[in-house]
């Protein structure tokens, strides 16, 4: 079985926290994506929106467009608003070729606010679960038939963060909505992820990799600290730099039959961790353990 690797430009340029290197360019971004090993990548506040423009940048570049996160408010927004709301970028992703939209649930969301500790975030047992469930059921049927595959993304500091939500969530939505499995979100969140990939990886349709380290974890206050406090104080890396084992996972996922895109998405500041060099790193540690689990990287 084969799989594509992809890097998310958050390596280079953070969006939420601009400090984090606001200055460097798309270019140097694609042009380091690239001479790392990776044949695609998702979208970024630095991405044209235009879809000429974008498939002429990444055309350059010899990447394709893999994805992007779209902030979805469905737990508290009707149906057909939310439709006009995720009308324009999903005409770009489809005009682009883009293998999913990754769909985060944003209301009230505490993953952008600084000021606003990882414990005040919202809960999921907090809304009508099924009716959101439907909702979103419906919005992910409406991007299957775009010809672009929802994913959604468990994210620290929303409503659904954890593993039972996640697992709370799946039961409530039809198979049109698939799962996005963010390892590091998930240990993060104290979940396990060969548990998830046991439990949901017949709806997987997207990986985003990212490491943990240890020490920087072990001293989070989630009743002081922000999720960008964490961010900024390091807690994540790249695979094969923290304390993430990814022999199991791509040897479970590999036994799913799952061959989408697996990217490395791991905020980091570009100041302390060159994201070439690092882009790397994660790189080498992706190949060899999808290659110890029987997969054949495409490129």
């Amino acid at each position: 079985m084969k799989l594509r690797l992809g890097m998310s430009p958050i390596s280079w340029s953070n969006d939420d926290l601009p400090q984090l290197g606001g200055g460097t360019s798309l270019q140097t971004c694609l042009v380091e994506t690239r001479e790392a090993g990776f044949t695609g990548t998702e979208t970024g506040g630095k991405f044209p929106k235009d879809a000429a423009a974008l498939s002429a940048v990444l055309g350059v570049h010899d990447l394709a467009l893999v994805s992007g996160w779209y902030s979805g408010t469905l737990i508290n927004n009707g149906l057909e608003e939310e439709l006009e709301r995720i009308a324009e970028q999903l005409a770009l992703f489809k005009q682009c070729g883009a293998s999913v939209i990754v769909y985060g649930e944003t209301y009230e969301t505490v993953q952008n606010r600084q000021e606003r500790p990882l414990s005040s975030r919202p809960k999921l047992e907090d809304f009508d679960v099924a009716a959101y469930g439907r909702r979103l059921t419906m919005l992910a049927e409406h991007c299957a038939a775009e010809g672009v595959p929802l994913s959604f993304h468990h994210h620290m500091g929303t409503a659904v963060e954890t593993e039972a939500e996640l697992d709370l969530l799946m039961s409530h939505t039809g198979a049109a909505v698939n799962l996005l499995l963010d390892t590091g979100h998930l240990v993060f969140a104290g979940g396990d992820n060969l548990q998830v990939i046991k439990n949901h990886g017949h709806r997987i349709n997207h990986v985003h990799t990212k490491d943990i380290r240890e020490s920087i974890l072990a001293a989070v206050n989630k009743d002081k600290q922000s999720f960008l406090d964490c961010v900024l104080d390091g807690v994540f890396t790249v695979p094969g730099d923290g304390l993430i084992a990814y022999d199991p996972i791509m040897a479970a996922l590999y036994e799913t039959g799952y061959e989408g895109w697996v990217i490395i998405e791991a905020e980091q500041d570009p100041a302390k961790a060159n994201p070439l060099v690092y882009a790397r790193m994660g790189y080498n540690a992706l190949e060899a353990s999808l290659t110890k689990a029987g997969y054949q990287i495409d490129a």
